[in-house]
């Protein structure tokens, strides 16, 4: 059995049966049937083994699109684990993920952000410079270009310091930035309030709450749940690994 309980839309998908186009009601009437949810991405019964450590055990889950997943945990609990085997970075020991409908994730990377814990920039080179070196190494996709998206996150591209001279907030915009260059349509966020004061991160909510109403799905690590609620569709919490519960959340944005 799945660690989590599905819902009837997402069994229906998994069957790969079709919505019926009503039922009856009392009057004899036909009323209209929910339509099944469109799916971003599917974890499958998921472990994965660092030699006799289990990272993830059995992990089951299903994102759909245009939502926002925060994932919650103690350190260890397998949260970044799960986002790098969501962006392909890591290969599952068992089970299988898919994106986008049938792709594996290492097959469709340019389809997905990821942003890690480090912000994976140059300190001697301005956040414009740093986003044009990251656009070059996009051989087979067009990118935005660094004005654009620095302009996204709301900064300043003709900024001239250094990002050795920027504030952490910044420093987690710019991270963001390189990461929308492509225009990914899953986002992978580990940890993105990190170190960042209460009004920065704030900011940071707002701007992930525009990119989920483009209809982008975002999945998210964090410590501070109270920050991420506005913008939390569903809650995943793990333990030593495995699911502990998936919840659904209130969002306000």
């Amino acid at each position: 059995m799945l660690p989590i309980q599905q819902s009837r839309t997402d069994r229906m998908h998994e069957t790969g049966s079709k919505a019926t186009t009503g039922s009856k009601n009392a009057t004899g009437s036909e009323t209209s049937a929910v339509p099944p949810a469109i799916l971003c991405a599917r974890v499958d019964r998921v472990s994965k083994l660092f030699g006799s450590f289990a990272a993830l055990r059995q992990v089951s889950v299903d994102l759909e699109l245009g939502r926002c997943y925060v994932l919650l945990g103690e350190n260890g609990a397998g949260k970044s684990t799960l986002l790098r085997v969501l962006a392909g970075l890591l290969r599952p020991t068992h089970g299988t993920v898919e994106v986008f409908g049938s792709h594996a994730p290492h097959d469709a990377r340019e389809r997905i952000g990821y942003m890690s814990h480090a912000p994976m920039l140059y300190d001697e080179l301005t956040g414009a410079e740093n986003l044009r070196y990251f656009a070059n190494l996009y051989q087979e996709r067009e990118c935005l270009s660094p004005a654009e998206v620095l302009r996204q996150v709301g900064l300043d591209p003709e900024l001239k310091r250094t990002l050795g001279q920027y504030s952490q907030g910044m420093r987690q915009r710019t991270s963001l930035a390189r990461v929308l260059l492509p225009g990914p349509e899953l986002l992978l966020l580990d940890e993105p309030f990190s170190n960042m004061d209460v009004e920065s991160a704030h900011q940071m909510v707002e701007l992930l709450a525009r990119f989920r109403h483009d209809n982008r799905t975002i999945v998210l690590t964090t410590h501070q749940r109270e920050l991420a609620a506005p913008i939390a569709d569903r809650v995943l919490t793990l333990r030593a690994g495995r699911v502990e519960s998936f919840e659904p959340g209130s969002p306000t944005l």
